[in-house]
This record gives structure tokens, sequence and C-alpha cells, in this order.
């Protein structure tokens, strides 16, 4: 194992029930980085994190965190964890759950810097089932930090967040990394990635579909989006995405210039304008097409 990385998946398979969740999946993850792992519902992003961090095994293939098999407790103690689905006795307190994670690590966080990072200090005596859905992830974000961690593992930080708390939690987690701290994450917001990401994974059914910077997932797509308002659809060709507001039309498209002659013969378009890609336009494409990435 190279001395940077921190994390790696080896040609991983695991089926859970009747369905294969990793089929010779490959992931690494480096010192620095903030990885960001994106994929369809079922594309097998959590069931790759749970065997990262211990929770699962590997049905064939090999993962590695510092070196060690991941189920490993000497492996674990300088990550923290977001899962993508909290439980807590719900009769505890916000500061008793605080408390009780803090006793697990020798150098915890002081709870009042928990508690103000993630604006939960008007909280701490409220019970965990008097807790919104927001201040529960904000809860789970805090308790990820509680042990003072070198690495996290985020499943779905940010879920349920309004805006506001949403950018706040990013600006922890960049602070996090400026300090030399490692982020994975899992997301279905691509701003969020695209914010954040150091490098991208792109999955789909258990397979890695592309790995790179943002600029490189793009690059693999290429060509732009072209945004229009028109009455009727315009005649493409096949490969082309289309979505339609109203009667705002936008293209993601390849090959541009074909898609604008193709709508200028096709409908009677007003105040056409091209654009840049955005990764969740390259998402879409590579999940839609991943043999033509």
């Amino acid at each position: 194992m190279r001395d940077d990385l921190v994390a790696q998946l080896m040609g991983v398979s695991k089926r859970l029930g009747g369905s294969q969740a990793l089929d010779g999946f490959d992931l690494r993850l480096s010192r620095g980085e903030v990885l960001a792992v994106l994929g369809p519902n079922g594309a097998g992003k959590t069931t790759a994190l749970s065997i990262l961090i211990g929770l699962r095994r590997p049905d064939r293939g090999r993962a590695l965190l510092y070196g060690l098999d991941p189920r490993n407790a000497r492996a674990r103690r300088s990550i923290g964890v977001t899962p993508q689905n909290v439980g807590m006795p719900t009769q505890l307190r916000v500061s008793e759950v605080l408390d009780f994670v803090r006793a697990q690590f020798p150098d915890p966080y002081p709870v009042a810097d928990l508690l103000e990072t993630f604006s939960l200090s008007g909280l701490s005596r409220r019970q965990i089932g008097g807790l919104s859905g927001g201040q529960l992830r904000r809860l789970a974000n805090a308790l990820a930090f509680a042990g003072r961690p070198q690495v996290l593992f985020l499943d779905e930080p940010t879920t349920g967040l309004d805006v506001e708390s949403r950018r706040r939690t990013w600006s922890v987690f960049g602070d996090f990394v400026n300090r030399g701290g490692t982020i994975l994450l899992t997301t279905h917001y691509l701003e969020e990635a695209e914010a954040l990401a150091t490098r991208v994974v792109v999955m789909d059914k258990g397979r890695s579909l592309a790995d790179g910077s943002v600029a490189e997932i793009k690059g693999l797509v290429g060509g732009g989006r072209i945004s229009f308002f028109a009455p009727n659809p315009p005649v493409l060709h096949d490969g082309c995405l289309v979505t339609v507001e109203g009667d705002r039309f936008t293209v993601t498209a390849r090959d541009t210039d074909r898609a604008i002659h193709e709508i200028a013969l096709s409908c009677d378009f007003r105040d056409l304008r091209l654009h840049d890609i955005t990764l969740e336009e390259a998402f879409r494409w590579l999940v839609r097409e991943p043999q033509q990435a």
C-alpha cells in the first residue's frame, strides 16, 4: 500500500439479497483529498463505504484501511463516520449522545466546540426524539468529528439540511481538509460534489464508470449545454439529452454545432444561449450512456 493511500478497495464484489451491489469494484482514497462517490440509487455507494469502514466484508476482493483489514479496530481509530441512516435512543439528550461517543476516544473535541460548530448549542438538552431531520443530520455530522478524526467517511452528510446549513457544513468540511484531513463522501447533490471534491468517482450497478477531477469528468463528455425558448420541441440526433421547463428547452450535446443547426431547422426558437457543461449533466450522461464514456 502506497504511503499516501488511506483506504482501498481492490476488485471487490458483494451481493446483498438477490442483487449484485458491487461487481469487481476498485476504489482508492489518498491522504488530503476530498473524494466524492456519485451514482444513482442502488449504484453500490453505501455498500462500498460500509466495506471500507469494516461494517461489511467483501464476498471477493480485498479492502484495506490504513493498510489493515477495516474490521481491525486499530484501523478505525482515526476515522469519523456519518452514516446514511442515523438511529439513536430517542430518550437521550443531544449532549448525552455527544458525551457517549466522545468517551470512546483518547482526545475528543470539547462538547461546546461541537455544539457551536454544527449549530446545536441551543439543542444540547433536547431529547433525540424531539429533533427535526435536519437537526438530527447536524448531530450525526458532529458525532463524526467527536474523536478528532484524520479521515471522514460521510454518507449523504447534508441530506435534509436547508441551504444555509448545507453551506455552513461545506465550510466545516473545507476547514477540516485545510488542516490536513481527508474525506470520502457520497452525495446526490451534484453541486456539493462540484464545490468540495478534488476527485470524483461515478459508479453504477456496482462498477466504476469514471474516475478523475471534476474537470476531467466533464471532459469525458465534452460538448456543452444549449438553452432556448421555443413553442415546440426540436428534432435532434440520437444522444442529445433534453430537459423542458414550460417553453424553455435545455439540450446537452457532445456536438453542439450539429445540435444548434438541428434546432434552427426544426423549431422557431428565441434567446438561444450556449453554456459549459455542469458536473450534473456529465453525471447524467455517463450514467445513461456508460458504454460511450
